[in-house]
């Protein structure tokens, strides 16, 4: 499956297949290390331990898969779509327990895919994708999405025609990170909220990161507004083709293809950008953000 969305301004496109290996969604989970005086139970999962685990889930190298690592239970949250099979699923779970960890396996249906539809939102090289947030830096105006969206062209329009102008790429990452930056060639059309697709709009005055139960919204070119839970943070993705990304926020917010790049909020605080997912908006689905923080801090940019 793949989705982008488009803010304030318009709809952005995503693109291609997206495979998740297991991994959280934005913060790194911080692990208690047994202290040098009390000897850890038996059943006690060390940070060292996790870590490891988590390497051999990527070392494992099976599309189709994402995940994160929990301290307090010392497990490793793993989720397969369902192009994973039963001797890879097994492989998955030879690979944590060898390292001395706990697994936690989920399913989800559908297929994990980075999003890029044709459609309306913002296009490029015959993609759409959604505009996440629409950020500066002084007085430089800037629409920020998703680094598998910019990566598809320089020059980006807001209508299917592309004879309406909006910018030119002018940072783009990924894999290991998806967020890219679109210089407005009018700042007059940078609009500093999100559109709800309703009619109103939300004023966005900051950026943080989410928590693991935090109440969030996606805004997306293809599926409009929705909204679902943070269920894990600091994952991993394998989209396949070597096309891994990191540090990303894991959420049970529905997004289909088109709906890339756009935003993920709380009230009005912005908090990443749309990367791919599984299922879709009629039985639901796992969708993956890049933190936007990240994101801000590489552009040296920020909300308005």
């Amino acid at each position: 499956m793949t989705f982008k969305r488009l803010a304030p301004l318009g709809s952005i496109s995503r693109r291609a297949r997206l495979i998740a290996v297991t991994s959280g969604l934005v913060t790194a989970v911080a692990l208690a290390a047994p202290t040098a005086v009390a000897q850890a139970a038996p059943d006690t999962v060390t940070k060292a331990e996790l870590a490891d685990a988590s390497s051999a889930v990527r070392g494992a190298d099976i599309a189709g898969t994402a995940w994160y690592t929990e301290a307090k239970t010392g497990k490793v949250v793993v989720t397969v779509d369902s192009t994973v099979s039963n001797a890879e699923i097994a492989t998955i779970k030879k690979s944590v327990t060898d390292s001395g960890a706990k697994i936690d396996l989920k399913h989800t249906p559908g297929t994990f895919n980075k999003l890029i539809a044709g459609g309306q939102a913002i296009y490029a090289g015959g993609g759409r994708c959604s505009l996440g947030f629409n950020v500066r830096s002084g007085s430089t105006y800037y629409a920020l999405t998703a680094g598998h969206c910019t990566e598809i062209g320089s020059t980006w329009y807001t209508n299917s025609g592309q004879t309406a102008l909006l910018g030119t790429r002018t940072g783009s990452s990924f894999p290991t990170n998806d967020y890219g930056l679109i210089r407005h060639s009018n700042s007059a059309n940078a609009d500093g909220r999100v559109y709800l697709y309703n009619g109103s709009y939300q004023d966005i005055t900051t950026a943080a990161n989410p928590t693991v139960g935090q109440a969030v919204k996606r805004s997306g070119s293809t599926t409009g507004l929705r909204s679902g839970t943070v269920t894990g943070l600091n994952a991993t993705v394998n989209y396949g083709g070597g096309d891994v990304v990191y540090g990303m926020i894991q959420t049970n917010v529905c997004a289909e293809p088109g709906d890339s790049g756009g935003s993920l909020f709380a009230g009005s605080t912005a908090l990443g950008l749309t990367s791919g997912g599984s299922g879709n908006c009629s039985s639901g689905g796992t969708t993956f953000f890049q933190p936007v923080v990240e994101a801000l801090n590489a552009y040296g940019v920020s909300v308005f």
